[in-house]
């Protein structure tokens, strides 16, 4: 019988079978792929005619179909819905990808072709896209150290196999502390809560097989919590449980391999020949050096360290108010900060939720896109990984597009956060590929018959991912690896944080905002002081980012820190943390940073992207409005549809015709003077 990840899919739109599918067929399909993928590298490095970009390049990147099919199943599964047979697979895959992209990189004959191909470039008569494919896959080749020889190059191999596995263990400690923990809640300890935190916990404590309400470390259960719950024990007790994941002692403590990971970065960065991890991860990006990443984050600092201490020191005097002794903790934060909301704009998340329900939401993101891009939008009845998963057919003036999945209910079996990734990128060349495109998030799933409701934080997220899905789905370029969002990382989030600002135009809200029981609309009282809220709490938002964003970069620059922990306190210290605020994402579980490469010495970049998506919707804004579709051609045309084939640089000066400076972004968020 053949392997249903091998054989062809006969399926609407080449979708995996997942119904066919099972964790058996993951391993074996995969020893097959490699080795068909590494045969037809050996006969592109080995064919005797000349180089050319056809034969080389382009034959290089319609290599792999099969393991790009296994591959992109596999790990879009096992991160959305892991078990322990997933898990013990990611770590048997781990070592042996690596050995495989090792392997496919130290090939001295492929990498004379590249070269030879690299150093007549200008003579090849190579399209703008064709001769950005060829510098990227040269510079892919010297990054991963095909110009090394002997003892260097074997060291490399070594190096980058063990930060594969390191990378793997880090995210299933995680998982496993995130899964593990959990808060019964007696009928006393309900006090104060909202209905639809009682909801979320009772569904949380039947999926967990307990007979009552449970808080979890699922963010759409303990932020609540903190936020709603006045038992000042038990919001400590659920805060340090969340902040301590990762640094439990035992199998899953994370601290020990986030200074390994560090000490091999660092010396993968000086076998090629860099300073530090920090310059060579630098290099490629928007901001190519630590010296402007760092100036970017200290401007910000500085402005919104004094908003948040001013915060603070109302509150603290809320809590002394309330009888208890100083001085104000992080675990009371989001608890004042919620009441000091409800007492500065009379706004309650309680009375907000009910209007922000997830299928409003989904509609009002579709709804967006339809306006702006002309996507349509129909539901598809197709076998997905899960019974929580939705997938759509994407649609323009009557063809096919894309097809699109949601995956929105968090689970113990899903990591943390929210993601957009694709099964299938978009191509033409060597053959023509339509992407499939899934958003991950981890919102509350309510009880049997009632409608999920999202916090406005939430319905963010939402819209954020649905912009990730847009670079992917609106993507019109050649090849598959400057498809979609194949751009710089402090690029990649231009599209998705530009999307949030559809959610606040008004006429979006006051269309899907709905309340879930009468139907109404939200009325206009209530809209106006949501759009005025919009920027209360930023001080501690935009703190407890940037610090997390300049830890993150601190440990990769210079000798990488014996002590990550200590290393955190220094940084922390040196830039005066405002101490009843910590770090979004603390070291032993900032995955971002640990659990692969993506956004090591890269945390800042949803901030770099933040000051273009304020000025280019400004461009909106100052031409014919949110909707304008002049500005919305352009976004198409010079951003969404061209992946990375051009430099991201050159991209946003075609749409916007000048670079943004901070002030836009302490204006959006706020915090300027």
């Amino acid at each position: 019988m053949t392997n249903p990840l091998l054989a062809d899919w006969d399926t609407p739109f080449g979708l995996a079978p997942f119904d066919l599918i099972s964790d058996e067929d993951f391993a074996p399909a995969l020893e097959i792929a490699l080795a068909e993928h590494l045969a037809e590298i050996e006969a592109i490095a080995n064919n005797e005619e000349a180089p050319t970009f056809a034969n080389t390049i382009e034959a290089m990147e319609g290599a792999g179909e099969a393991l790009d099919k296994v591959l992109g199943t596999f790990f879009n599964v096992s991160g959305a819905d892991s078990n322990e047979a997933r898990q013990a697979l990611q770590r048997e895959f781990s070592p042996k990808l690596s050995a495989h992209s090792s392997a496919i990189y130290a090939n001295e004959a492929l990498f004379a072709r590249v070269r030879d191909l690299w150093e007549r470039r200008e003579d090849l008569g190579l399209t703008d896209e064709e001769a950005r494919v060829l510098m990227l896959t040269h510079r892919g080749f010297v990054r991963a150290g095909a110009a090394l020889q002997g003892d260097a190059a074997e060291r490399m191999k070594v190096v980058k196999s063990r930060l594969a596995v390191l990378g793997t263990e880090f995210t299933q400690n995680l998982l496993k502390d995130e899964s593990d923990w959990l808060m019964k809640l007696d009928e006393d300890d309900l006090e104060g809560l909202p209905d639809f935190v009682v909801d979320t916990a009772c569904s949380a404590g039947e999926a967990a097989g307990k007979s009552g309400p449970v808080v979890t470390l699922s963010r759409s259960l303990i932020v609540p919590f903190l936020q709603f719950s006045p038992r000042r024990v038990l919001r400590e007790k659920a805060w340090r449980a969340w902040t301590q994941r990762g640094a439990n002692g035992g199998e899953t403590d994370n601290r020990g391999i986030a200074a390994e990971i560090l000490g091999l970065r660092a010396e993968r960065a000086q076998l090629l020949g860099y300073p530090d991890f920090a310059a060579y991860k630098l290099e490629t990006e928007m901001a190519g050096t630590p010296d402007k990443v760092r100036g970017l984050l200290m401007d910000v600092w500085g402005p919104a360290k004094a908003a948040a201490e001013s915060d603070a020191a109302e509150m603290e005097e809320m809590l002394k108010a309330d009888g208890q002794t100083g001085p104000l903790e992080p675990w009371d934060w989001r608890y004042y900060a919620e009441r000091r909301r409800k007492a500065m704009h009379d706004l309650d998340e309680a009375e907000l939720k009910p209007y922000l329900q997830l299928d409003r939401m989904i509609e009002a993101a579709f709804s967006c896109a339809g306006r702006l891009f002309g996507l349509e939008f129909a539901p598809l009845d197709v076998p997905l990984y899960h019974a929580d998963c939705r997938a759509w057919e994407v649609t323009r003036g009557g063809e096919h597009v894309a097809v699109f999945v949601g995956d929105y209910f968090a689970r113990s079996s899903k990591r943390s956060g929210a993601w957009c990734s694709a099964f299938r990128s978009q191509a033409r060349r060597p053959r023509v590929e339509t992407p499939v495109v899934v958003n991950v998030c981890n919102f509350a799933k309510p009880s049997a018959g009632h409608p999920a409701l999202l916090s406005y934080d939430d319905a963010r997220t939402l819209f954020h991912e649905f912009g990730h899905a847009l670079h992917q789905m609106l993507s019109d370029v050649e090849f598959g690896s400057v498809s979609g969002t194949s751009v710089a990382r402090d690029f990649v989030e231009l599209p998705s944080q530009l999307y949030e600002h559809w959610l606040e135009v008004p006429e979006v809200l006051s269309e899907f905002a709905t309340h879930a029981e009468t139907g109404e609309a939200m009325p206009q009282a209530l809209l106006d002081k949501v759009l005025k809220a919009a920027t209360f709490d930023m001080g501690f938002q935009t703190v407890e980012y940037v610090a997390s964003a300049l830890v993150d970069l601190e440990f990769h620059l210079g000798a990488p820190p014996a002590d990550p922990m200590q290393k955190q306190a220094e940084v922390l210290e040196g830039i005066g943390m405002p101490r009843a605020i910590t770090m979004r994402h603390a070291t032993p579980h900032f995955a971002h940073v640990f659990a692969g490469d993506g956004y090591s010495s890269g945390y800042y970049s949803y901030m770099w992207s933040e000051v273009m998506d304020a000025d280019a919707f400004a461009a909106f804004e100052e031409a014919g409005g949110a909707f304008d579709p002049e500005m919305a051609k352009r976004l198409e045309n010079f951003i969404l549809s061209k992946g990375g084939s051009e430099e991201a640089a050159d991209l946003y000066m075609q749409f916007r015709g000048k670079m943004p400076g901070v002030e836009a972004l302490l204006k959006g968020r706020g915090l300027a003077a």
